[in-house]
């Protein structure tokens, strides 16, 4: 099977040389971060506007040390972005290249999962 002809990716950047270590240091990091079901959860909801911890809390139905922990772990990683708005911090994804690599693993893994 070739998996370069079946993949939606740019072909020639398939095969151009393998990125510096330190892109792919960066891009392990990224995959880490993003490695949990509540950080990708986060991810999902932060897709479609942005949040709040009480929200987030709400939506995803569990504590709010929990998010606010998981929320740390993305923003350290450079996944979401807060700003204060008052007494709250309001949630946003950096860029939706990240909503794109969590979407496409869901999809993916729904795939496999219904196989």
């Amino acid at each position: 099977m070739d998996i370069v002809a079946e993949c939606p990716v740019d072909p020639e950047f398939a095969r151009t040389a393998q990125p510096d270590p330190e892109v792919l240091t960066a891009t392990g990091d990224l995959l880490r971060a993003l490695a949990a079901p509540v950080r990708i959860s986060i991810v999902l909801e932060l897709m479609h506007s942005e949040l709040c911890v009480h929200q987030l809390v709400d939506a995803l139905g569990v504590t709010q040390p929990l998010v606010s922990q998981h929320l740390r772990v993305l923003k350290s990683a450079g996944v979401v972005r807060g700003e204060r708005n008052g007494r709250e911090i309001i949630y946003r994804l950096v860029d939706d290249h990240l909503a794109h690599i969590v979407v496409d693993a869901v999809a993916h893994a729904a795939e496999r999962a219904s196989a």
